[in-house]
C-alpha cells in the first residue's frame, strides 16, 4: 500500500520542477567557440567586447563574466511584432560567459562559452519566465571577440616585423 501511495506521488509531482529547467536541456547548444590563443589574450578580448554592457561580476581567476540584468522590452516586442504572441510587459536578459584555458597540439587554446539568461513578463500576475534564447546575441558577440583576437595578431606579427627590420639596419 505505502508503495503504491509513493509511486502515485512520484508520478504526479516527481517531474513537476523539470518543466521549470526543460530549457536547458533543450539549448544543449551552448554558443561556445575555441580560439588558437591564450587565456590572457582571449579574456582581454572578451572584456573589450563585453565593455559595453554593464558587469556585475569579472574575475579572471575562475574565467567568468556576468552581467548585471538588462531591459530588452522594445528589442522583444519589435522581434516579435509580426508573430502571432501579445506583446510583453517587460523583458530582460543576463549574459554569463566562461573562459577556460586548455591545450590542443600541445600548444594552449582558449575556449569561450556564452550562456544568455532571458526573461520576460506578459503581465504582472504571471511572474517572469525563463524563455529560451535564439542565439544570435551569443553569436555575435563570439564572432567580434574572434575579430579582436585576429586583429590582435596580425597587429603583433607586424610588431615584430618592424622590430626585426629595425635590427637589420642597425
Amino acid at each position: 500500500m505505502q508503495i503504491s501511495l509513493c509511486l502515485a506521488y512520484l508520478g504526479a509531482f516527481g517531474c513537476s520542477s523539470y518543466d521549470q529547467f526543460k530549457h536547458l536541456s533543450e539549448e544543449a547548444d551552448t554558443p561556445a567557440k575555441i580560439f588558437q590563443s591564450d587565456f590572457n589574450q582571449s579574456w582581454q578580448s572578451v572584456l573589450k567586447v563585453m565593455s559595453r554592457y554593464d558587469l556585475e561580476i569579472k574575475d579572471q581567476d575562475s574565467g567568468t563574466i556576468k552581467t548585471k540584468w538588462i531591459d530588452n522590452t522594445l528589442e522583444v516586442n519589435f522581434a516579435d511584432s509580426f508573430g502571432s504572441n501579445d506583446s510583453v510587459r517587460s523583458a530582460k536578459f543576463k549574459i554569463i560567459i566562461s573562459v577556460t584555458k586548455g591545450f590542443r597540439s600541445g600548444r594552449e587554446v582558449s575556449k569561450v562559452t556564452i550562456y544568455k539568461r532571458q526573461m520576460i513578463e506578459q503581465d504582472f500576475l504571471q511572474g517572469w519566465k525563463t524563455i529560451p534564447t535564439d542565439a544570435i546575441q551569443e553569436n555575435v558577440i563570439l564572432y567580434r571577440i574572434g575579430r579582436n583576437l585576429t586583429i590582435d595578431q596580425k597587429l603583433k606579427k607586424i610588431e615584430e616585423a618592424r622590430s626585426r627590420e629595425a635590427e637589420a639596419n642597425l
